[in-house]
């Protein structure tokens, strides 16, 4: 399932190649994999997905966050979220949380008002507490 956090971005959890053509439909044009490869047994591989995304027309970057996010992280997201233009970003880890804390930080770095992220990311179900010290007044 995929939760709406503003008007160009969607989290969700862990995705398959087979999910890449309805990505599509919904107008995604880039697919950010928050996941190291190998965190969980049976998780499909990063190289797959990209393979897929790149077939389909969509554009796939790989920003794993495994224990916490550092400034790096951050970058990339924001790098990834600038690269998608007007189109689609889904932006997805094992449950969506690390997407959707890693979105907030790199738009709060990017100008986004704090209680404007906090608003996008609860009506999607996510709270922004684990970052609150990272995001901008």
């Amino acid at each position: 399932m995929h939760r709406q956090l503003d008007e160009k971005t969607l989290i969700g959890g862990q995705i398959s190649p087979e999910d890449i053509a309805e990505l599509k439909a919904l107008g995604v044009t880039l697919v950010v994999n928050n996941r190291p490869d190998g965190e969980d047994e049976g998780q499909p591989a990063g190289a797959d997905i990209e393979a897929a995304a790149r077939a389909a027309g969509l554009d796939y970057r790989h920003v794993p966050i495994a224990r916490g996010m550092g400034p790096s992280d951050i970058e990339a997201m924001r790098e990834a979220m600038h690269a998608c233009g007007d189109g689609r970003m889904l932006a997805f880890c094992r449950s969506g949380n690390r997407s959707a804390l890693a979105w907030a930080v790199a738009k709060s770095e990017d100008g986004v008002d704090r209680d404007e992220l906090e608003r996008c990311a609860e009506g999607a179900g996510f709270s922004l507490d684990p970052v609150r010290h990272l995001l901008r007044d």
